[in-house]
């Protein structure tokens, strides 16, 4: 098993996310970091996390990706994201719904491994 490097530049960047209730994309955490690291370290280190299994990515409905803290992703075997997401056309905020789970019937012989379910509407906060 390959042994990871935490960088500073990787751990504010995940301290960033870990600490957001919403998805961030890279242009958001550019700006959350005040300028600790570039343009392409910052997504050097997305890169990393989305392969070391600590943040997942989503694609809003605009088609800007946004990153995820990974929490509840996990069972005891294996490593899922296979959640809905909510991005408000409003405020453009991306929240992951882990509690709801996407369901379908697929024609026989089609194996899923990943969902990328995303529902559109206003948020709590843009709906009042």
């Amino acid at each position: 098993m390959k042994i990871t490097r935490t960088t500073h530049s990787k751990s504010i960047i995940i301290d960033l996310i870990e600490n957001s209730s919403v998805a961030l994309s890279q242009s958001e955490i550019q700006l959350g970091i005040n300028g600790i690291c570039d343009r392409v370290t910052t997504y050097r280190v997305l890169e990393r996390l989305l392969v070391e299994g600590k943040v997942h990515k989503i694609v809003n409905v605009d088609g800007v990706i946004k990153y995820a803290n990974c929490h509840k992703c996990f069972d005891k075997t294996t490593h899922s994201h296979n959640h809905a997401h909510f991005s408000c056309e409003k405020c453009k905020s991306v929240t992951c719904l882990i509690d709801v789970k996407p369901v379908f019937n697929l024609p026989d012989q089609y194996i899923v491994k990943e969902i990328n379910f995303t529902l559109s509407g206003l948020c709590p906060q843009c709906n009042y």
